[in-house]
């Protein structure tokens, strides 16, 4: 149950994010896609670029190379069930019983009989995954997507999406209820499991990063594209797989 206290500082973000996320005068839609501030974007995407280049990918690696598999695949299935209680209150918030049902009973099988959630039994029990965030339930509210922004450290995403991952900080009712240092235990999961993906999908995510024309655009249209997959706002066919992606471009 989502309490008051966390309902209050929820809907703040949220009336803010309805103010921010409208598009500037003057903006540009290119392709359907809007990105006015498409020259600021590309001077944090070459920061971004820059930064992978010399500290996330040698890591991601290493990280690779050193981890087992079944070690990595248990600091993945640990990060996701540690982020199940954000789900369930985001699906509360957008009325979606189900979603947040999911959630839960994730949540409570992969803990219970998953060793804390290293394992993922609720799949092997045939549970769906349950995945939602803040930025989908301003969608559900009718907040507007936005313009695009590239934003440092974590790559792309839209003015909507930009205040969800804010107000996630907070759905979350485990950083309210544990102690240190159990506190941090999910985001030391979430930074092993991005060095993880890092590593395992390196020559893909290298492929758009460091050899396509225009790596600035291909991110922006798999992002875009993707996102409004999840959302349902575009048709299954529009999806975009980046792990099938040639080299050179689509």
């Amino acid at each position: 149950m989502v309490t008051s206290s966390l309902f209050k500082p929820l809907l703040l973000v949220a009336t803010l994010g309805l103010a921010a996320c409208g598009a500037p005068e003057g903006s540009v839609t290119r392709d359907g896609i809007l990105d006015p501030y498409e020259s600021g974007n590309r001077k944090v995407h070459e920061f971004n670029r820059g930064l992978d280049r010399a500290v996330v990918r040698p890591a991601g690696r290493g990280f690779t190379t050193v981890v087992p598999d079944v070690v990595e695949d248990g600091i993945g299935n640990f990060a996701t069930n540690l982020g199940m209680p954000s789900v369930m209150v985001n699906g509360l918030l957008q009325g979606d019983l189900e979603t947040a049902g999911l959630a839960f009973s994730r949540l409570f099988i992969n803990t219970i009989f998953g060793f804390g959630g290293l394992m993922d039994v609720a799949t092997a029990f045939e549970i769906p995954e349950a995945r939602t965030d803040f930025g989908e339930t301003l969608y559900v509210w009718g907040v507007a997507e936005g313009p695009y922004i590239e934003l440092p450290f974590i790559g792309p995403s839209t003015q909507r999406h930009t205040v969800g991952r804010v107000v996630d900080l907070f759905t979350n009712p485990l950083s309210y209820t544990l102690d240190s240092p159990e506190k941090y235990w999910g985001p030391a999961a979430n930074i092993g499991q991005r060095l993880s993906d890092r590593g395992r999908y390196s020559d893909t995510v290298d492929s758009i990063l460091y050899e396509s024309s225009d790596s600035y655009a291909q991110l922006r249209l798999i992002y875009l594209q993707n996102r409004r997959f999840q959302l349902g706002q575009e048709d299954p066919s529009q999806e975009i797989d980046p792990f099938a992606l040639e080299t050179e471009g689509f």
